[in-house]
């Protein structure tokens, strides 16, 4: 059965992700088009190149993900100088590494750009903070003079995949200036409005890590850092909750994992496999009465 699919951001909590879309591939369901934000852009970007969940999950079982962390190198070894690059450069962490990782896993499909695919069946969201919009990519590449067909899929998932403060941001060039983008669910972490625009060709199913916001126990905040943590949850989440209605609700996948860090990068074998677990228990118990 055909099915269009859109797919939420959470970081490492992708990992639940993959076993939610294990699930779907042996019961038949093959996505048509497919959509996300930051590790659901990820996700995406694999399904619109070809690859199987068996592919995907060889390569999660096969990846450290601490060698995503790249602090750019210094004069002065000294952990206070990681601060001075996040005033700088605006991140932690170059995020060079992570591009590549993208670029070469891509190109075992042989999909480098978005000419490489079909037309409309992969769109990732990133924000364009320099002008305070969301970008869908490769929709909205021309407004910035950039050829949608020439852009390479690697960047757009950097772009969507660049978590504010974590990773140093992607600068697009444009005319004379920059426009600094980061991590989609800053605006929009899970898009399902993506494919809404009154033609509805097949099904929607979206696959959203956490749980339901009637079930959510809210968060606990005592300090600098739980502030933060809490602020940029709810950024990510408020603008999606809105628009998803109850009407909606039947056609997503609820998979929680509020006990998992979106940047826990020092992920064990286990905590992976727990996590694919939970994705696949979520996918099966969901279809049972869909």
């Amino acid at each position: 059965m055909l099915i269009d699919g859109v797919f939420s951001g959470g970081g490492l909590k992708g990992f639940a992700l993959v076993g939610a879309y294990q699930v779907l591939e042996e019961k038949g369901y093959q996505f048509k088009r497919v959509a996300g934000t930051s590790a659901g852009a990820i996700l995406a970007a694999f399904i619109a190149a070809g690859f199987s969940s068996k592919e995907i999950k060889e390569m999660l079982d096969e990846l450290d993900t601490v060698t995503f962390l790249d602090p750019r190198k210094t004069i002065l070894p000294i952990p206070f100088m990681k601060w001075i690059n996040l005033y700088w450069r605006l991140g932690l962490y170059q995020g060079k590494v992570l591009e590549n990782w993208f670029l070469e896993k891509l190109a075992i499909k042989g999909v480098y750009t978005f000419s490489d695919l079909q037309p409309g069946t992969l769109k990732l969201v990133a924000s364009d903070l320099t002008n305070g919009k969301l970008i869908v990519l490769p929709d909205d590449l021309g407004s910035y003079g950039v050829s949608e067909n020439s852009f390479p899929i690697a960047r757009a998932l950097r772009m969507s995949c660049g978590i504010p403060f974590f990773f140093e941001p992607v600068r697009l060039k444009v005319g004379s200036g920059d426009t600094i983008v980061v991590d989609g669910g800053v605006l929009s972490n899970f898009p399902m409005w993506i494919f809404d625009n009154g033609n509805k060709e097949r099904p929607i199913l979206g696959l959203k890590l956490n749980g339901n916001s009637d079930d959510f126990p809210g968060y606990k905040i005592n300090n600098g850092l739980q502030l933060f943590e809490a602020l940029f949850s709810t950024m990510k989440n408020a603008h999606d909750e809105r628009y998803i209605s109850r009407k909606h609700e039947k056609n997503i996948i609820f998979i929680p994992v509020d006990d998992y860090g979106a940047t826990q990068f020092d992920l064990s074998e286990k905590m992976k496999n727990d996590l694919l677990t939970k994705g696949r228990e979520s996918a099966m118990k969901f279809l049972k009465t869909w």
